[in-house]
């Protein structure tokens, strides 16, 4: 047997090794001063490792911004009185935003600039920004730390002095709609212990000098395993406050222009039964998976608010190949998201109703391509009839089209750039089938060079598989760097996500786990039964709950590739689920189990990444984590990182890089979240032996 590298090398593995404390629980202990310099020797093994690829990060990082558009001015929407868009400047991390009174472009001016706001501060995140109904004052929330508590800051529009109102609250915002010349309603959420959003609470504002008197509880939730949230109709006509676990619902009314009212449950919870709300005047519309897993669509007259789904009349029914994803409102009827089954591809389906619900026009939107990604994008305007489109694909970059509803009309708005020698026509994107362990099939997403189509090529394989998200396909200028240079990007759409509707996420869950897995490692088989792929050059990457899927596969088949990213990773589960005080656990039970019951503990300790390192010849090991991330708390990729350098048995590095002044969603602004990409894509191509000389491109 090797000598266990971690433990006779002098690394940080070795030198902060407890004997008694073999699986590193002590990490858990942010404020021991030895944690940090634990975190500190690793990230400085790390860079000492990764000094000679510095040069290629820094090639990658000045190539990818020479691809992008740097300046950016984002579309203008217009709202009741005025017109508001955002620009970024090419220099800038964070952008300007601008209004000018509707039909006066020459009255145009900057009224808030988060460029300033995150001057004075190394991280920061804007949670929300909400304009009042008479879009002359603004509140928004931000995090400067990273641990997603949020402070809440009012300013008159459009130079009035801000002003910090409250501290330690969720990101979302939402007034009402009773705002007066003196006086105005704002909603937001509080934490509880484990920081659930567990409380609603109203805010009462005197806009005559940008204060606010106490806050007022609205609502709250006391099962640990709900969430709270807080919306708006389209309508604006009803405050949406809505509770929910990760399958179950249940939503309160209470009236934009009264929210002082008392709340009002539209239909008391029920385990399993998830739904969501909209309304037109005179009706209410429930999207609902009651009947069945794909979800159907009911309405009820808004006079019999408060009856029964059996009382609600049918407007589209269940269907078995496809779920039904979401709905918009608006004066002439509904915006129906669609997800097709067999082709795991959402369409938009439009229904024209009249007052009785008779349906003139049902009709699905045209795809420019499948698969693809078409969004409808944000419609403020509850009567409009020209809406705006979102489309992109792992081949063609973002295109925002307004869409003319009266008469089909299409009219391009933007399209997002794409400069130097790899051009969106350059590429192609396949769409494979993999057959996994139990027969079912998963879809495997390609894209790659078209000129080396032909044959077998290094590949990052990516996946996620959880939450029922679905990983539709995106346009990424970085992605760019890596196919140029002739690898392959390929996308395992496993079960537990929400490619294929919702029977393809509840296939993925709970005592269903193994199916991720299993899919994982069929979509690896068909990449090279299909010669897409070298089998001894393939990079497996998760992130967050991808991480887990990542991890797990790395331990069961640490041959099957030769690196893996594992960016912030979940990968203590058991442990975690164990800990109902941590962020996140009780609402996860639903998603991974209550490991209490015997039977459940016993199935997740077979999977977590954690539970279940031995000594054996781990690939190359790229570890990132946050020093303030609650989501997947810092320890988790540090004592994962631990233990395999003292089991492995080989001589791949086991690297990790601990950000110390992020959370989650890593590095704030955008150049130091490029600069992230690009040093983990010299990584990546190290691993995959391409950090040489790229394939010459097609004349």
């Amino acid at each position: 047997m090797k000598a266990q590298l971690g433990m006779h090398s002098g690394l940080p593995a070795a030198r902060y090794y407890r004997a008694n404390d073999p699986h590193w629980h002590w990490l858990e202990e942010r404020e021991d001063q030895e944690v940090s310099s634990f975190l500190e020797a690793a990230n400085q093994q790390h860079a000492e490792w990764f000094a000679p690829l510095a040069p290629l990060e820094e090639t990658l990082y000045k190539s990818h911004l020479a691809r992008r558009e740097l300046a950016i001015t984002s579309l203008k929407t217009a709202l009741d009185h005025f017109t508001f868009w955002s620009e970024t400047g090419a220099d800038d991390d964070y952008p300007c935003w601008w209004r000018h009174p509707n039909h006066q472009p020459e009255q145009h001016e900057c009224f808030f600039d988060v460029r300033a706001r995150a001057s004075e501060h190394d991280f920061y995140d804007l949670g929300d920004m909400a304009l009042s109904p008479d879009e002359q004052w603004l509140a928004w929330t931000e995090d400067t730390q990273g641990d997603e508590r949020f402070t809440l800051w009012l300013k008159a529009l459009p130079s009035g002095t801000p002003v910090q109102l409250l501290s330690d609250i969720g990101a979302g915002l939402c007034w009402a709609e009773d705002q007066t010349t003196t006086t105005a309603t704002l909603l937001f959420t509080r934490f509880d212990a484990t920081q659930r959003p567990d409380s609603i609470w109203r805010l009462p504002l005197l806009l005559t000098d940008a204060s606010a008197e106490s806050p007022e509880l609205v609502l709250r939730e006391d099962d640990p395993e709900f969430w709270l949230g807080i919306g708006k109709t389209r309508s604006r006509t009803w405050l949406l406050l809505e509770s929910g676990s990760k399958d179950t619902s249940e939503i309160h009314l209470v009236p934009a222009a009264s929210p002082t009212s008392a709340p009002r449950c539209i239909l008391p919870r029920q385990a399993g039964v998830e739904y969501t709300i909209e309304h037109r005047p005179g009706s209410f519309y429930c999207l609902h998976n009651q009947t069945g897993a794909h979800f159907q669509l009911d309405y009820l007259p808004e006079s019999l608010i408060g009856q029964p789904l059996n009382h609600w009349e049918k407007l589209i029914t269940h269907r078995e190949d496809a779920t039904l994803e979401g709905v918009d409102a608006f004066s002439w009827g509904l915006m129906l998201a669609e997800r097709d089954h067999a082709q795991a591809q959402v369409q938009l389906r439009r229904l024209v109703l009249d007052d009785q619900h008779h349906c003139s026009v049902d009709e699905y939107l045209a795809l420019p391509e499948q698969p693809c990604s078409q969004m409808l994008e944000d419609a403020p305007h509850f009567g409009t009839e020209v809406v705006r489109l979102r489309e992109e694909s792992f081949t063609q970059p973002p295109s925002w089209f307004s869409l003319d509803l009266t008469n089909g009309q299409r009219t391009l708005l933007k399209r997002a750039p794409v400069y130097g020698n790899l051009q969106p026509e350059q590429l192609i994107s396949r769409r494979l089938w993999a057959t996994s362990q139990d027969g079912e099939q998963v879809p495997v997403s390609v894209v790659m060079r078209a000129d080396l189509a032909d044959r077998p090529l290094p590949t990052l394989l990516y996946g996620y598989g959880a939450y029922g998200e679905a990983l539709d396909p995106w346009f990424s200028i970085a992605r760019l760097e890596l196919l140029e240079r002739g690898a392959a990007f390929a996308v395992a759409h496993v079960r537990g996500g929400g490619e294929r509707g919702e029977p393809w996420y509840l296939n993925g869950k709970m005592s269903h786990k193994e199916n991720s897995f299993n899919d994982f490692m069929a979509a690896r088989e068909a990449l090279i039964e299909q010669n897409v792929s070298e089998p001894e050059q393939i990079v497996a990457y998760g992130a967050s709950a991808g991480g887990l899927l990542v991890g797990t596969c790395v331990n069961r088949a640490p041959d099957a590739f030769c690196a893996a990213l594992l960016d912030v990773p979940f990968l203590d589960v058991l442990r975690t689920m164990q800990n109902p005080e941590l962020p996140l656990t009780t609402a996860e039970y639903s998603e991974w189990g209550n490991p209490e019951a015997p039977e459940v503990a016993a199935r997740i300790r077979a999977y977590s990444p954690m539970d279940n390192i031995k000594p054996q010849a781990y690939p190359a090991l790229w570890i990132e984590g946050s020093w303030f991330d609650t989501r997947v708390s810092y320890w988790e990729p540090a004592k994962f990182y631990a233990q395999v350098s003292q089991q492995q048995q080989g001589d791949a590095p086991i690297l990790m890089r601990t950000d110390m002044s992020s959370g989650h969603g890593g590095a704030s602004g955008r150049f130091k979240a490029w600069r992230d990409t690009a040093r983990q894509d010299a990584f990546i191509l190290w691993a995959l032996g391409l950090n040489g000389q790229t394939p010459p491109m097609p004349e």
